[in-house]
């Protein structure tokens, strides 16, 4: 068995490609519209499946707000430097949407380094530090 993607409901598609392209650093890997239907996907990520797991983003014709509940918590991705990361995403935030909800540091009760990332429809992304060495 394997991860293959996890969804998420967006409210402008091109926005959202756009803020995980041009501020995540995604890679858009393709796209699938179904008008019939009256929805459209992009699948995003660091490398196509199997090798990688991959972001859907879709869009419902017409659907300007989701109610995101309780349940939702966060993506997270693991980088080797949040602190630039950060600095990168901030810069980027005012042309492509997105905030920094939680600014770099150590868990509460740890050591591991995290930061949280709101993307333009509200869903949150924790980066958390990873030496890859």
């Amino acid at each position: 068995m394997r991860f293959l993607h996890t969804m998420l409901r967006v409210t402008n598609l091109q926005r959202s490609i756009d803020f995980y392209t041009q501020v995540m650093g995604m890679t858009l890997l393709r796209t699938t519209d179904r008008p019939e239907q009256k929805y459209s996907l992009a699948f995003l990520g660091f490398g196509p499946n199997p090798e990688h797991a991959e972001l859907e983003l879709t869009y419902n014709y017409g659907v300007t707000q989701y109610d995101m509940g309780s349940a939702y918590g966060h993506i997270a991705l693991g980088l080797p430097d949040i602190y630039a990361a950060c600095e990168q995403i901030l810069a980027k935030a005012a042309t492509f949407g997105g905030s920094i909800t939680r600014e770099p540091g150590p868990v509460k009760g740890g050591n591991t380094e995290i930061a949280f990332v709101t993307d333009p429809d509200g869903y949150k992304i924790e980066l958390i530090q990873r030496d890859w060495d």
